[in-house]
């Protein structure tokens, strides 16, 4: 399963790929703004600072919600750089325009995906990625997991190449069930990423590890 970090921040970015585990990058306007950048430009720079950073699949968002708007966005985004994956809104001309972009060779994420319904109409238009919120349906207590799974069944049933991108993860145990489960792709918050290294019984264990051979080196000194 593929890694993305789920963020603007270019800080995070790099910790992440530093770590030797990040596929690429998810982002969206609210983490844009979360990160003070707006405006037509600085957006656009950020996002080329992003695949400066990052040396997967950048999935950089359309704000226009009409078929003309979202075209004309993807496609200067797309020229970006060649990493860019241009991030569209699960609407109807959502879903028409990645059917453009899929004969255009752009590569697509659908988002805001809620349904196993909605992520058979952007296999159909031969998105790139899918992203269901699974996090987004837990809040309304929904099963955000079982979406992935039955996401998967259908996929798996007529060979669709579109790529399972779990979205809205909340905690390490989101990215482990989605693993299971078959989710292509976890794009979720550094915190999450990092939470799993963590176990207490690893950490337990190393301090043992170092005691048992601090004493054994005092014994060798002395002797």
């Amino acid at each position: 399963m593929k890694f993305f970090i789920d963020t603007a921040s270019l800080s995070q970015i790099k910790e992440a790929q530093d770590l030797g585990v990040l596929d690429g990058v998810t982002t969206n306007p609210s983490l844009m703004a979360k990160e003070g950048i707006s405006g037509e430009e600085r957006v656009i720079q950020h996002y080329i600072d992003i695949c400066n950073i990052a040396t997967g699949d950048v999935s950089a968002e359309v704000i226009s919600t009409d078929y003309a708007g979202i075209i004309r966005e993807g496609e200067k985004l797309a020229a970006l750089h060649p990493n860019i994956v241009v991030k569209v809104p699960m609407i109807r001309d959502g879903v028409k325009a990645i059917k453009y972009f899929t004969h255009k060779g752009i590569k697509t994420n659908c988002t805001l995906v809620f349904s196993a319904g909605q992520a058979l109409l952007c296999a159909k238009a031969g998105a790139t990625y899918v992203s269901p919120f699974i996090g987004r349906l837990d809040d309304v207590s929904t099963d955000g997991v079982a979406l992935i799974a039955q996401i998967r069944r259908i996929y798996d049933n007529y060979g669709y190449e579109t790529q399972i991108l779990a979205a809205s993860i909340r905690h390490p145990m989101h990215i482990v069930q989605c693993a299971e489960v078959g989710a292509d792709v976890a794009t979720c918050p550094l915190s999450a990423i990092v939470a799993l290294f963590d176990h207490p019984l690893t950490t337990i264990g190393l301090e043992k590890f170092l005691a048992d051979h601090k004493k054994a080196a005092q014994q060798t000194a002395k002797a």
